[in-house]
């Protein structure tokens, strides 16, 4: 793996609840009305509280959480729903590609993906989550067990298969989609969201200037360049703009590249290639991207339980640009 530089650029203490009956037409002050929110001043559905996501700083509908395990393949993109989000997990695979964990708790999209199979390091990383819903399309039967005694709501293609669907246009095995509201409905009690140890807030003093970065696996690229007109960080895959479904290119705020351990786990995929066992309890050096610069910090995460902390050289927490996040997994 390379890094490539071109200098230029709590958990929420009640559920939200759906009622039904009719809201009248004048809320609480600081609410919106629905007539505002839709263009009109009827009212045909019930108004649901926001709070401050620990996830992306912004005020939002809040709901259980989910993990969504993408396929990143050439041929699984464009990606669908990835953009609602609140965080984009890179991860290495086999064979030095990669492939990307959604984390959503407020946005919900009505399908998402193409989906693939989940790894025996996605058990760890999630623990700080407490205990969300993982969808994915399934695992090798070595891993079966462990998912099954993981605290988990694990919810493969096989154990719902109403809740995903096969879409046209698409070639198997690239064409596996979720609907993430009926994997909650299948995990009514899966965990709303908490402090993972993200903070939110202006940019700090300091930071380098830096238009691009490149984190490399030996099969696959992801690249961040800064937007000054965006005011975001454009994405690609492999070289080519990394686009939606909606035909807008994925474009974060913030973009984190956490150097981590990635040995060799016991697993192997069909073709006799390890499976890297992503290491995310610990320490170590991260890049804080965002507003055009990178901030070298350090992160902490203690145990599987814990969350992850990013702080600068004197011992402050690294704000991150509110909005959604992304944590590239890179070698140390």
């Amino acid at each position: 793996m390379t890094i490539k530089t071109v200098t230029g650029t709590r958990r929420g203490t009640r559920r939200a609840t759906l009622r039904r009956a009719t809201v009248p037409a004048l809320l609480t002050a600081g609410a919106l009305t629905l007539g505002a929110a839709y263009g009109s001043g009827s009212v045909s559905a019930a108004q649901v509280p926001q709070e401050k996501s620990p996830y992306t700083g912004v005020e939002a509908q809040q709901s259980g959480v989910l993990a969504v395990k993408f396929d990143n393949a050439r041929g699984a993109r464009p990606h669908q729903g990835l953009n609602k989000a609140d965080i984009v997990y890179v991860e290495k695979v086999e064979g030095g590609m990669s492939r990307l964990m959604g984390v959503y708790s407020g946005r919900q999209p009505e399908s998402v993906g193409p989906v693939r199979s989940a790894r025996e390091s996605d058990v760890e990383l999630l623990r700080q989550f407490g205990r969300p819903a993982l969808a994915y399309s399934g695992v090798r039967s070595e891993l079966n067990k462990v998912l099954r005694d993981s605290p988990l709501y694990a919810r493969s293609h096989g154990s719902v298969p109403s809740a995903y669907l096969r879409k046209s246009g698409r070639q198997a095995p690239h064409n596996l989609f979720v609907r993430p509201q009926a994997i909650l409905e299948s995990a009514p009690n899966a965990s709303r969201p908490a402090d993972i140890g993200f903070r939110f807030g202006a940019a700090p003093a300091g930071g380098t200037k830096a238009g691009e970065r490149t984190v490399r696996y030996s099969a696959a690229s992801h690249t961040f360049r800064w937007s000054p007109s965006d005011k975001r960080w454009k994405v690609s895959f492999d070289g080519a703009a990394a686009m939606q479904t909606n035909g807008r290119q994925m474009a974060p705020r913030t973009v984190v590249i956490q150097h981590v351990d990635m040995p060799p786990s016991k697993y192997k995929d069909v073709n006799g290639a390890s499976t890297p066992y992503i290491e995310t309890v610990g320490s170590g050096r991260a890049t804080v991207l965002r507003d055009g610069k990178a901030y070298a910090t350090q992160w902490k995460r203690p145990s599987a339980t814990s969350g992850t902390t990013f702080t600068l050289a004197d011992g402050r927490r690294m704000p991150f640009a509110p909005g959604q996040v992304w944590v590239v997994y890179a070698d140390r």
